[in-house]
């Protein structure tokens, strides 16, 4: 996984990357572009008008998982309390974004990607917290 290299080659890092953190950086970066395309998809509907929450929820996600991943990838300094409210409220997000594509994943392919790419970028975003970095504060 290229986040991991380029994350190893950190001088504050020194070889040792965070693994559970790299990987909620790659679903970040991931989820992101896929909750973008599916807006784009969904305006491309016919149905449009149904399609306008999911239209909203996927580009709110988006928004917020190009941020986590930007903060997360920062290793200089600490910012601990706001990167752990940021990657919670991105878990959130995803879940959010997931659940309404769900709904519409039985007509369209592209809310069925995006409900998937969510699901995982909100277990990884989960996973990471998990990380001794992220106690205390």
């Amino acid at each position: 996984m290229q986040v991991e290299e380029i994350i190893g080659k950190h001088p504050d890092v020194q070889g040792n990357t965070p693994e559970r953190l790299s990987r909620c950086i790659a679903e970040c970066y991931e989820c992101a572009q896929t909750c973008t395309s599916c807006a784009d998809a969904c305006l491309a509907e016919g149905e449009v008008a149904t399609l306008r929450q999911c239209i909203r929820v996927a580009l709110d996600c988006a928004d917020i998982c190009a941020a986590t991943g930007s903060m997360a990838s920062r290793f200089t300094g600490t910012n601990v309390k706001v990167l752990r409210v940021v990657i919670q409220a991105c878990e959130q997000a995803c879940r959010t974004c997931g659940e309404e594509c769900q709904k519409h994943a039985g007509q369209f392919g592209h809310c069925q990607t995006c409900a998937e790419s969510c699901i995982r970028c909100a277990d990884a975003c989960s996973v990471a917290m998990t990380d001794g970095s992220f106690s205390g504060g």
